[in-house]
């Protein structure tokens, strides 16, 4: 399962909104174009694409606009306890909740920018499985963050697929608000968790600054 980014938007792909330039984009052996997303990552489009991406204890909100024809996805982790040898969930809490927030924040506002209102957002939520297991269930914690966020903004949550212990592939049609989901099995779990690993560590290093089509 390759989860690096690879090359740059090929140049009969529509535009991208700005600030979207650097996400990679490219057209599937059907011509749909799939934007795939990465950890950090959030994406907004009123163009017929597909948002893609693999979770394992990272949280992705699928969020749109269904009469406006405007949605997006975002995909966070929130951070691992650091250098202490204790891996509570209070260590990290507090930048947890500005790494989710701030995820989910640009997401809301980018779709509402882009002609959304905020009385007709739907939302699904995915991931979270309990996958990086040298830490406190970080999984399980980002699903609470991303539900108790959700229910403060007063916004409803009309499916999800979260927690288990297995990754995801995720893809979202923002257009029609359907969802596919695949289960991945251990052959794909090991990258998906070396992958994580690597970016909570970076995280920590950088100044706070078989396919189921379920719905």
């Amino acid at each position: 399962m390759a989860l690096e980014r690879h090359g740059s938007a090929a140049a009969d792909l529509p535009r991208v909104m700005a600030g979207f330039e650097t996400i990679r984009r490219y057209r599937n052996s059907t011509g749909q174009i799939i934007a795939k997303l990465l950890p950090g990552d959030f994406y907004v489009t009123s163009s017929d694409e597909v948002l893609d991406t693999v979770l394992g204890s990272c949280v992705s909100a699928c969020i749109r606009d269904p009469r406006r024809g405007v949605g997006g996805m975002n995909h966070f982790m929130l951070p691992r306890p650091s250098g202490n040898g204790n891996d509570t969930w209070d260590n990290v809490a507090g930048r947890a909740t500005r790494y989710g927030s701030a995820s989910m924040e640009q997401l809301i506002n980018r779709i509402l920018k882009a002609g959304g209102e905020r009385s007709q957002l739907e939302v699904k939520i995915f991931g979270g499985g309990r996958v990086l297991s040298s830490l406190t269930d970080v999984g399980n914690h980002n699903v609470i963050f991303v539900r108790d966020f959700l229910k403060q903004e007063g916004l409803r949550v009309v499916s999800e697929d979260v927690g288990e212990t297995c990754p995801r592939h995720v893809q979202y049609f923002p257009l029609t608000g359907r969802v596919r989901v695949r289960h991945l099995n251990s052959r794909h779990s090991g990258d998906v968790v070396s992958h994580e690993q690597k970016y909570l560590t970076g995280i920590e290093q950088t100044p706070v600054a078989g396919e189921i089509d379920l719905f």
